[in-house]
Formats: structure tokens, sequence, C-alpha cells
């Protein structure tokens, strides 16, 4: 009697076990890959957002811009600065705080050499004509060149200031200052008058004391011109 095949035991049961598990495999791949899919199309489209790190973030940038500016300058400093010896072997940090003194001792020595410069302008210009000087030029120019002299208050108010002082004013400028004196009007005038009148009574009280008689002779002869 012959066998029926249907009824013969499978002969190779792990080879169809082992089948059965790759294709659940890759069923499961293919579900995961849908899924990873669909959160990608369903994600929200992120809005960039300024965070408080991507501030600073700018200002490390910004911060770094200006070293690297800084660094050209004090490299174009030193091009310029004398080699300090052991200066090749410093560190890159090192050599830019050395940059940096030798930039400030730059600095120093230009704001010393400008003062410098402005001192000896200021020598300059102090050796020009003292006050005394200018006064007494512009008498002398009243008296010898009329055409191209002009009324200076300010010289004028120096003569009559000192005008009674021979160390200033000596005896032949003083006799011109008497001919400038006849045009003399107003409260110059009167002025003028009143301080003669007080050196004339002070001589009495010093009547050894030769500076003090020698400014009251003046003040007599101003007094009997004005008066």
């Amino acid at each position: 009697m012959a066998k029926d095949k249907s009824l013969k035991p499978d002969s190779n049961p792990s080879k169809r076990k082992k089948s059965s598990t790759n294709a659940e495999e890759m069923m499961d791949t293919k579900v995961q890959k849908k899924k990873k899919k669909m959160e990608v199309e369903e994600a929200p489209v992120q809005i960039p957002q300024v965070t408080a790190d991507d501030k600073k973030q700018k200002k490390e940038k910004k911060r770094k811009k200006k070293c690297v500016t800084e660094t050209t300058e004090q490299t174009e400093i030193s091009d310029t600065a004398p080699v300090l010896e052991g200066e090749e072997d410093l560190s890159p940090e090192e050599k830019r705080v050395l940059e940096r003194k030798m930039k400030k001792i730059l600095k120093k020595e230009e704001k010393k050499r400008l003062k410098a410069e402005g001192e000896t302008l200021e020598k300059t210009e102090a050796s020009g004509p003292t006050a005394p000087q200018q006064a007494l030029d512009y008498l002398t120019c009243w008296a010898e060149n009329r055409a191209e002299w002009k009324f200076q208050k300010t010289r004028q108010t120096w003569l009559l200031q000192h005008m009674f002082d021979s160390e200033k004013i000596p005896d032949e400028k003083f006799s011109v200052l008497l001919e400038y004196l006849e045009g003399l009007r107003g409260g110059a005038k009167d002025t003028t008058v009143q301080k003669a009148l007080v050196l004339v009574e002070e001589s009495g009280q010093a009547p050894e004391d030769k500076v003090v008689q020698q400014r009251a002779q003046r003040a007599r002869e101003v007094i009997q011109l004005l008066s």
C-alpha cells in the first residue's frame, strides 16, 4: 500500500522557521521606514530664534575681529619697534603682551615730544617783545612816525601805570611821555592827576628815600602839565 505524501512530516522545520523570521524582519523594517517618513513629513517647520547663546557667539566674533585688528596694528608697530633680547623665544601670547607695552611706550614718547614742541613754541613766542618794550615802541612810534601810529589802549594803560618808575621808563622816554600826556582827556586824565598827588604827599613822609623823591618829582611835572 502506497504512503500518502501529504502526511509526510516536514523534513527541514528549521529552514521553514528561518524563512518566516526573515519575512517578519523585512516587514518590520518597511514599517519603521514608513513611520520615519511620516514623522519627517508631519514635523513642524522650526523658525530659528535668536537665543542668548547666539548673542554670545556674535559678541565673541566681534571680540575676535577686534583682536585681529589690534594684532595687525601691533604688528605694524613691532616692525618699527626695537627687537628686545630674548623676544624670539617668547610665545605668541607673550609677544602680544610685549607689543601692547611697546605701543603704550611709543604713545607716551609721542605725547612727550608734542609737549616739548608746545613748550618750545611758547618759549619762542615769549622771546618776542615784552610788554614794557612794546609800550615804549608805541610811544616812540607816536613821536617819530605819527602816520603809522595807531592808538592802543593797552599800551597807554601800561605807560600810565608805570610812568613814575624810572627803571621801566627812562628819563629820555619820560620827556616824550609828557608830550603824549598833553592829549590825555576824560577819566584817564583825572586818575593820573590823583595818582600824582598821592605820590607827592607820600614823598613828605620819606624825605631821604631817593626812589620816592624821584617819583614825586615826576608826579609834580605831571600835575603841572595836566592841571
